[in-house]
C-alpha cells in the first residue's frame, strides 16, 4: 500500500475485517509505528487506531510522554534488555517479547501498584531462526508459567515471527497454533496469539491469529 495514511488503513481494516469473517473470530490491529514520529501516531489514532506497537524503549518513551492525553494503548515487541526493564514495565500497556526467565521477576519487580498488572506474551522463537528473539517452542510452557506465578503479570498469550521465506505455507503459523491451544488448556488467561505482518497476516489468521502486527502496508516503509 503506497497511498495516504487514512487510505492504508480503510483497506487494511477492510482486508482484516474480511479475514476474520473467513476464519470466524476477531482480529486487532496492532499498528507498528517503529521509527515513525508522534505526530504520525496521532494521525493514525485520529482515525480510530488505538494500539500501537514500538520495538525500542527508548524510542518509545518520547512517543508515550507526548501522546499520553490520547490514551493509547502501547505494546513493546522488540527485544528486551534486561537494563531496560523497569522502563518498560512503568510505561507500556503490553510486553510482546518475553523469551526467557530472567526478565520475567524484573518486570513483575517494576510494574507499579496502581497500574493494572502488565499484559505479557511469550515470544517463541518458532523456526529456530538464529538472529531471532524468541524461545523455543519446548520452552514456552516453563515460561509461561514463570509469568502466571507473578501477581503484577497477566499472561495473555504467545507471539511469534516466522521467517517469512517460509510463512507462506502456513507450517510454522500452524505450530504456533498448536501450542497456543495446548498451553491455553492450562492458562484460561491466554486469549490472545499474536503472528502475522504486512505480507503474511492472511495466512497468520487462517491459523488462528488474532492480533497481527502491521507497519509497512500501514505507514509505508520505514526508516532505518
Amino acid at each position: 500500500m503506497t497511498g495516504n495514511l487514512a487510505q492504508n488503513y480503510r483497506k487494511l481494516r477492510t482486508a482484516l475485517d474480511a479475514c476474520a469473517a473467513q476464519s470466524g473470530h476477531p482480529v486487532a490491529l496492532l499498528a507498528v509505528s517503529k521509527t515513525h514520529p508522534a505526530a504520525r501516531v496521532a494521525e493514525c489514532a485520529a482515525l480510530g487506531q488505538k494500539a500501537f506497537g514500538e520495538n525500542y524503549v527508548q524510542e518509545a518513551l518520547g512517543k508515550i510522554a507526548e501522546l499520553a492525553p490520547l490514551g493509547l494503548e502501547w505494546h513493546l515487541i522488540g527485544p528486551l534488555q534486561s537494563n531496560k526493564c523497569q522502563a518498560a514495565a512503568e510505561h507500556f500497556d503490553w510486553v510482546q517479547s518475553v523469551d526467557r526467565a530472567k526478565i520475567i521477576p524484573l518486570l513483575a519487580k517494576h510494574r507499579p501498584a496502581h497500574q493494572p498488572p502488565l499484559n505479557v506474551l511469550v515470544q517463541v522463537n518458532v523456526d529456530g531462526e538464529a538472529s531471532k528473539s524468541g524461545c523455543a517452542p519446548a520452552q514456552a510452557a516453563d515460561l509461561a508459567a514463570r509469568v502466571a506465578a507473578e501477581p503484577r503479570l497477566a499472561l495473555r498469550g504467545l507471539m511469534a515471527i516466522p521467517d517469512p521465506a517460509t510463512s507462506g505455507n502456513g507450517l510454522a503459523f500452524a505450530q504456533m497454533q498448536r501450542l497456543f491451544r495446548e498451553l491455553r488448556g492450562t492458562y484460561p488467561t491466554m486469549d490472545t496469539l499474536s503472528m502475522g505482518m504486512s505480507d503474511d497476516f492472511p495466512a497468520a489468521i487462517a491459523h488462528g491469529a488474532n492480533l497481527v502486527r502491521v507497519g509497512s502496508a500501514l505507514f509505508g516503509r520505514r526508516g532505518p
